[in-house]
């Protein structure tokens, strides 16, 4: 009778697991904005906090700690914007010497391949004409999408003063919803989870900060032209575990030797990505990132790939903090603290900072 009892249980929540996948699937037109301002407004709330010990008013105090996250924002496009700006004044030489690449790639293939450079000629012309009549299709996703982007994000920041604003009768809410006997415990799952986001966005802001600087100095020694450019595309792209710093330093690669790098400058690059790499696994991210969401690499990897599935790039962004915030709630429910356990690591396998104290106290 227990295991049926056991297995009933276990039925009714992959149900309700796979009911809450179809609403978080036809329903991301409306929960995306939602999760990112959740998080932001998490990331934001201690500044606000802060602000309003200041003798400032909560409302003026939120709109202040948007206001300086839309100003960085600002200061990081205008950034890329005036490195983008430079790498078109070079379009000239740039087009020259893609054209060169071109060339020795066709050449490469007529003596690999056996592919004359009059087949290439034609292949490249049927596929031009192809894809001729796709131009103004993708020029108007283009436009429509970044309409899109703008309407979002306009919609975040509303939905973050809104959370931060009424933040005290969201949980009032939430409190409200279980037995007066679990009111404690639920108000405990609350301040864990709030904290565990907090301490991960707050980590992952300083990580970006800290993988500039040293991709830029590495990037400008070994003399990646547009250095701080590709400095700033590698960290941001950070903020999509594993796959993020694999494509940001695999189009730093590409782009050098688009533009004439040799294989010293390949090399130079490969060395730098393995020492930033390094010195991020196991001195930064223990240290700034710290063990508040700890989710072990089988988890985060199925996280990531169900994230892309259901929601896309924000999905893959969005996975591991929402995946630690989900574990701890998991392990304040007795029924889902398996699935707490499943998503979870021992303490032993997450401290990359714990490791060299160790040795430092043996030295």
């Amino acid at each position: 009778m227990i295991y049926r009892t056991k297995a009933i249980n276990a039925a009714a929540i992959l149900m309700i697991l796979t009911l809450v996948v179809l609403i978080l699937v036809y329903g991301k037109p409306f929960f995306v904005p939602i999760a990112f301002a959740g998080l932001l407004a998490m990331l934001l709330l201690p500044v606000s906090k802060w602000l309003c010990t200041k003798g400032i008013n909560n409302a003026v105090a939120i709109l202040l700690s948007l206001l300086l996250f839309v100003g960085f924002l600002v200061l990081v496009v205008l950034f890329v914007s005036w490195q983008v700006s430079d790498i078109a004044e070079n379009a000239s030489q740039l087009e020259q010497q893609m054209m060169e690449k071109y060339q020795q790639l066709r050449g490469w293939l007529s003596t690999e391949y056996g592919i004359s450079q009059e087949k290439q000629a034609q292949m490249l012309k049927e596929q031009q004409e192809s894809s001729a009549g796709k131009a103004s299709s993708v020029l108007t996703g283009i436009i429509s999408g970044f309409g899109g982007f703008l309407t979002d994000f306009l919609l975040v920041l509303v939905y973050v003063f809104l959370f931060t604003f009424f933040r005290g009768r969201i949980k009032g809410f939430i409190v409200r919803l279980v037995p007066h006997s679990e009111k404690e415990k639920a108000v405990a799952c609350m301040h864990k989870t709030q904290e565990t986001a907090q301490q991960y966005l707050k980590g992952l802001l300083l990580m970006i900060i800290f993988l500039w600087v040293m991709y830029g100095i590495g990037f400008t020694i070994v003399g990646v032209k547009n250095a701080f450019f590709f400095a700033i595309l590698c960290g941001l792209l950070e903020i999509i575990p594993f796959v993020g710093n694999l494509t940001g330093t695999a189009l730093t690669l590409l782009m050098s030797l688009v533009q004439g790098g040799d294989m010293t400058l390949v090399t130079g690059i490969l060395i730098t990505y393995g020492l930033v790499q390094f010195i991020q696994s196991y001195l930064l991210e223990p240290l700034v990132v710290g063990s508040g969401v700890d989710i072990n690499p089988m988890a985060t990897i199925v996280g990531l790939v169900a994230g892309e599935l259901l929601w896309g790039i924000p999905g893959m962004v969005m996975a591991i903090p929402l995946m630690g915030m989900m574990k701890v709630i998991f392990d304040h429910i007795p029924v889902m603290q398996p699935y707490a356990y499943l998503l979870g690591q021992d303490k032993k396998e997450s401290g990359g900072l714990k490791k060299w104290g160790k040795i430092f106290k043996r030295s």
